[in-house]
C-alpha cells in the first residue's frame, strides 16, 4: 500500500487488499472507507460459531478492531501508521445467523493516540456488540 495514499482507498479496493488475512477469512467485505467512518459487513455462518451456536465473540473484536485502525490509518495518512494498543468488546445480543455491519467512528484523534468506537448491528439495526479501540499514531521513519 505504501505507493497508493490511503486517502485514495475505496471499499472495493480495502476488500481486495485484505484477500488472504483473518478478515478475509471471516468474509468481511468493506462497504465505506474514509477518514471518519469506516463500514464493513459479514455473514454469521456455521464456521464463524462458538461451540454454543451462536457468533464467536472473537469475530467481533476482529471487527470491530480492524474497522477502527483502518479509519486511524486512512485519518493519519502518509505521516505513518497506526497499531491499536487497546480494544475493549461488548457482547450485548446472541446471533447465530444473518448480515452484521460494523460502522467504526473516531471519538479523539490526536498527535500520539486516537480512540474509535465501533458498533456492530443486525439486520434490524439492533446494537449486537459495541467496542473502543485506541490506537498508537506511529510517524513514519
Amino acid at each position: 500500500m505504501s505507493e497508493l495514499s490511503l486517502a485514495d482507498i475505496s471499499p472495493d479496493m480495502m476488500t481486495e487488499i485484505s484477500k488472504g488475512t483473518f478478515t478475509d477469512l471471516i468474509g468481511m467485505r468493506y462497504t465505506e472507507v474514509s477518514a471518519d467512518r469506516v463500514r464493513g459487513e459479514w455473514e454469521v455462518r456455521p464456521e464463524l460459531h462458538q461451540p454454543a451456536g451462536i457468533q464467536n465473540g472473537g469475530v467481533y473484536c476482529t471487527v470491530i478492531e480492524t474497522l477502527a485502525s483502518v479509519g486511524g490509518g486512512v485519518w493519519f495518512g502518509d505521516r505513518g501508521s497506526v497499531v491499536g494498543v487497546n480494544n475493549n468488546t461488548d457482547f450485548l445480543r446472541a446471533v447465530s445467523q444473518g448480515v452484521l455491519t460494523g460502522e467504526a467512528t473516531p471519538i479523539h484523534r490526536g498527535r500520539t493516540q486516537q480512540l474509535w468506537v465501533v458498533v456492530i448491528t443486525d439486520a434490524e439495526g439492533r446494537t449486537v456488540a459495541r467496542g473502543q479501540v485506541r490506537l498508537q499514531n506511529l510517524a513514519a521513519a
